[in-house]
């Protein structure tokens, strides 16, 4: 009894070695393995969404390009088209006068204008054709602005949807936004060739 009452206290002073359980180290290893592979996939999401934000820039720098451009070449038709009218207004005045002088006067002679009344439909038909060149011009930059101008916007809802998939910590959200990228990446494309 003796020996009882004296290995209990020795117990506390030296107590036995736990033993280990090799599933505790395997839980371990583990969960320091799903860490990484959470902090590989956060990685993964901001190197991606920092790809969208650069394809989102250069889309909107095109889209914008050719949105001026657009507006420039139609502000050039417009100026032709004035130009045009100025042309059409003098010659129906020069053939107006040439009329007005021959009902005045019959049997006077009067100063034919026949040549600038030609030398103002050649220039019409030059003005005409510079004024519909310009117009066709600018819908090409509104063709082009289009498509890019939907890039941005896939872009940005990328870039939205991937910040609430690491908010969320939801890879489907991801996934959604890599999708909305390659869209967008479809738009950059047909905005840049056709």
């Amino acid at each position: 009894m003796l020996t009882a009452t004296l290995r209990w206290p020795l117990l506390y002073l030296y107590p036995m070695e736990e033993m280990e359980v090799p599933t505790e180290h395997l839980h371990e290893e583990i969960q320091e393995k799903a860490e990484e592979q959470k902090d590989k996939w956060t990685l993964y999401v901001a190197l991606s969404t920092a790809f969208m934000a650069v394809l989102a820039a250069v889309a909107g720098l095109l889209a914008g390009h050719h949105a001026n451009e657009a507006l420039i070449e139609r502000v050039k038709a417009s100026d032709q088209w004035n130009y045009y009218q100025a042309k059409n207004l003098k010659a129906e005045l020069v053939a107006s006068s040439d009329r007005l002088l021959h009902t005045l006067s019959p049997n006077t002679p009067v100063e034919d204008h026949k040549l600038d009344l030609a030398r103002y439909e050649r220039e019409k038909e030059s003005i005409k054709k510079t004024a519909e060149d310009a117009e066709k011009l600018s819908e090409q930059h509104l063709g082009h602005h289009v498509p890019l101008a939907s890039a941005v916007t896939a872009f940005q809802i990328a870039i939205a949807i991937s910040a609430i998939s690491l908010l969320t910590r939801r890879r489907q959200f991801w996934y959604m936004g890599l999708l909305l990228m390659l869209i967008g990446v479809g738009f950059l494309i047909a905005g840049t060739l056709f």
